[in-house]
């Protein structure tokens, strides 16, 4: 039997899962998939998660059954691409004949002085959950912190003042306008409703150094109860250590089948994979779904195709609280209580196809 190995529950080795199961797993292969917790969580919903709207079993979805799938839990050390074992904190090695690695990323601090120990984090359900705790057990009027203008920075600040009207919240933003990447409409727009909505959003910040409930912008300290951190983010330490060719921001690089360049059999999905766009949940599917193209090829010994089609994807959408939101669709900005309702018709059909 060949042994197809996943490292990591996330967005691209879930689509993987589906993809495989239940009817299309040739007879002669197994998979194993190795999370730390039991679930598939739904990363890109944990900023509510932190912010107390919703409860945590609505950021979580289980993973497929099927009598060729084995999951196992726990966490992962190191990756062993010589003798094709995956090395586990409390328990045997895994071997396996493909890997495809999804283990996404962790903060990235940008070697600013304290930044890690004095910051919290929503980068996984662990942290997002000690986050949680964090922000609701803070007294009224308490400093809330949040470094970070893009994406999770603005939906966190936004759901935690839906949260909690009590708290003050400062949100820290490198750029002249907040979500700079997007489009200037859109920019205003959220940067009006924080104006309207009471969240003192700081532009052209530069955050140089964190002490305990102290953070300097430009050295200036500044008081906050609570700093979260969302400004940036890197693969996974177990990526960054392993000795295959890696981009500038330490992704990996890979051919175009999505496999790194020294072994066909290891492939890269997700916030690890070196590609021309952002990061995202999506981009992580359409990836998987031609990981598992490039597996049924060469498991019956077809030829792969001279190049894959590129990866479409269709926009990005953000919430601004429960009832506003923003967004681009193909190319087009969205903003206000319809783009609000799209991520939440998306988020809806996701947990019913996959739950």
């Amino acid at each position: 039997m060949k042994k197809l190995v996943l490292l990591g529950g996330g967005y691209g080795n879930m689509r993987a899962l589906h993809r495989l199961l239940p009817n299309n797993l040739p007879e002669d292969v197994t998979i194993t998939l190795i999370d730390r917790v039991p679930y598939h969580c739904l990363k890109t919903e944990y900023y509510a998660l932190a912010a107390g709207t919703v409860s945590d079993q609505e950021v979580r979805v289980p993973f497929p059954e099927h009598p060729r799938l084995e999951l196992k839990y726990g966490e992962i050390t190191n990756i062993d691409l010589e003798n094709k074992l995956v090395h586990l904190a409390e328990d045997e090695p895994v071997a396996y004949d493909d890997l495809i690695i999804g283990l996404g990323c962790e903060d990235k601090y940008h070697n600013i002085p304290g930044a890690k120990e004095y910051t919290h984090s929503i980068q996984n359900i662990g942290k997002a959950r000690e986050t949680y705790q964090t922000l609701n057990n803070l007294p009224a009027n308490s400093v809330v912190s949040i470094v970070g203008g893009g994406l999770s920075g603005v939906e966190l600040a936004s759901e935690l003042r839906e949260s909690r009207e009590d708290l003050v919240i400062k949100l820290f933003d490198r750029g002249k306008i907040i979500l700079s990447a997007f489009p200037e409409r859109v920019s205003r727009y959220v940067q009006n409703w924080f104006q309207t909505n009471g969240v003192e959003v700081i532009n052209g910040a530069n955050i140089t150094r964190v002490e305990d409930r102290t953070l300097f912008n430009h050295d200036e300290p500044v008081h906050s109860d609570v700093i979260v951190w969302t400004a940036g983010i890197q693969p996974n330490r177990i990526v960054r250590d392993m000795d295959v060719e890696k981009d500038k921001q330490n992704r990996v690089v890979l051919t175009k089948y999505h496999n790194i360049p020294v072994d066909e059999h290891v492939y890269v999905v997700g916030d690890c994979a070196s590609l021309p766009y952002a990061p995202s949940a999506q981009l992580a599917e359409g990836q998987a779904d031609q990981i598992v193209q490039v597996l049924q090829k060469r498991w019956s010994g077809q030829e792969l195709p001279e190049e894959l089609p590129t990866i479409k994807l269709k926009g990005v959408l953000g919430s601004l609280g429960k009832k506003q939101g923003f967004g681009l669709m193909a190319e087009r900005a969205i903003t206000g209580r319809i783009a609000r309702i799209l991520k939440s018709g998306i988020l809806w059909m996701y947990k019913y196809h996959n739950g």
